[in-house]
């Protein structure tokens, strides 16, 4: 167990077993629907200014995502349940119990219930406590249950999960339909009835899996809000615009213009520079090597550097991830992520929020691409894209360039506040009515 761990487990164990009186309004031990193991707790805050006192989050998984001096909503108690569903991979070691197993879930039911479920993944390698932040704790202080996966596999070698190429990535969907399914029972049989509204929302990676699900699995959803959204298309995505950038940024470093001129010419927005560098260090090189090795293993062969090693300098050859070209590489490997690609075909209320200086998922080849995807699949009725000024991938990058950076997180709050409206239709009562959606 994690040295964090033994701080907190006397705590976690008296949080389980003996909750204080005064904040119960309801069981605390929540049955989950096709979970293998579970355990429930009681607390007086499902917010992180509760949970990390009392163990049931983990700050190294929101590390970076908000902006410096950010607030959260606290002081909304219920029930917290964490567990795991059926898998044989392990990544996932959780410092709060020890466990070593992935799939592993969190769902937080508030005493005060607003009859609705927010339901998210995590973006990027994370766990199931990295939204905890940015999105557990602005929805539960709406009054919203609050369920959120690891997406079935973490870390750096998720490649290594699964069969086929494309596989592990796959596998996120499953578990985000999985854990929808089984939040939607567990809040049932807590509260006595079913949630009337569910959204999906999502940052980054996690964003692609809200445009997922709105697209294969609009019949679990009322809607969904997606932030500096991944998208993987038949282009290749990050394949396509990683790998000019790990080319370029060497030469940009020492002052080449030329070298500005083509990553710019790649989708990245003019103005995120100052981002390039932290990026070139921390995550460009990373996701090259962990999404081509996921979806083009055979590229560099077996006993090649794995991901985390630093960049192999361009004009390396076969095998080099700063060499990679998409475009070129055989059937097999578009076919793999063809197997992965969003279509745009949207089928619940979609609300989209991009950075204009996101320097990860620039707008030109993520937001903007999405956008097009959906109007030509005929679905931009259900679609409102906007555009945020300032905003950079994540808020944690917000002082790289204080300048020009701005947080999104207070638009992603509007943005839910929107889709509210949008989705939910007041009658002249004022009480909720089922909104009408097109398939």
């Amino acid at each position: 167990m994690h040295l964090r761990s033994l701080a907190i487990a006397p705590l976690l164990m008296a949080t389980v077993l003996t909750a204080p009186a005064a904040a119960r309004t309801g069981p605390a031990d929540v049955s989950v629907p096709g979970a293998e193991y579970t355990v429930s707790a009681r607390l007086t805050d499902l917010t992180t200014t509760g949970t990390r006192l009392t163990g049931h989050t983990d700050p190294d998984d929101w590390t970076g995502l908000e902006a410096p001096g950010t607030t959260t909503p606290s002081g909304v108690p219920g029930v917290q349940i964490d567990g795991y569903f059926p898998d044989t991979s392990t990544t996932n070691t959780n410092v709060n119990y020890g466990w070593k197993h992935d799939s592993q879930f969190v769902i937080r039911l508030p005493d005060h219930w607003n009859g609705g479920l927010v339901v998210a993944g995590p973006p990027g390698l994370r766990k199931q406590y990295a939204n905890d932040r940015i999105i557990s704790d602005q929805v539960l202080a709406k009054g919203y249950a609050y369920a959120a996966t690891d997406k079935g596999n973490t870390g750096p070698e998720i490649y290594k999960d699964g069969d086929r190429p494309g596989d592990a990535i796959l596998e996120w969907h499953r578990r985000v339909t999985e854990l929808t399914i089984a939040a939607k029972q567990a809040a049932g049989r807590h509260y006595g009835r079913s949630p009337r509204f569910t959204y999906a929302a999502g940052l980054s990676a996690s964003g692609y899996l809200v445009r997922w699900q709105l697209e294969h699995r609009p019949d679990l959803y009322t809607g969904g809000l997606d932030w500096n959204a991944l998208t993987f298309t038949p282009d290749g995505g990050l394949l396509a615009t990683l790998p000019p950038a790990l080319r370029a940024y060497p030469r940009y470093d020492k002052g080449d213009r030329s070298a500005q001129a083509a990553i710019l010419a790649a989708g990245y927005p003019k103005g995120s520079e100052p981002q390039w560098g932290w990026h070139y260090d921390k995550q460009w090189n990373l996701l090259q090597r962990v999404i081509r090795e996921e979806l083009d293993p055979d590229y560099d062969g077996p006993g090649a550097p794995q991901p985390g090693t630093p960049p192999c300098p361009a004009g390396t050859g076969a095998g080099c991830d700063t060499d990679y070209d998409f475009a070129s590489r055989p059937r097999a490997v578009h076919e793999a992520v063809e197997r992965i690609s969003l279509t745009g075909n949207i089928r619940r209320p979609l609300i989209s929020i991009q950075g204009s200086l996101d320097a990860l998922t620039p707008p030109a080849a993520f937001g903007d691409a999405y956008h097009r995807m959906v109007t030509d699949a005929g679905r931009a009725g259900l679609h409102r894209y906007i555009t945020v000024a300032g905003g950079a991938h994540t808020d944690g990058l917000v002082p790289l360039d204080n300048e020009h950076l701005r947080p999104m997180l207070g638009s992603f709050t509007k943005a839910l506040s929107d889709l509210e409206c949008w989705t939910r239709p007041t009658s002249a009562s004022g009480a909720d009515v089922a909104p009408a959606h097109s398939s």
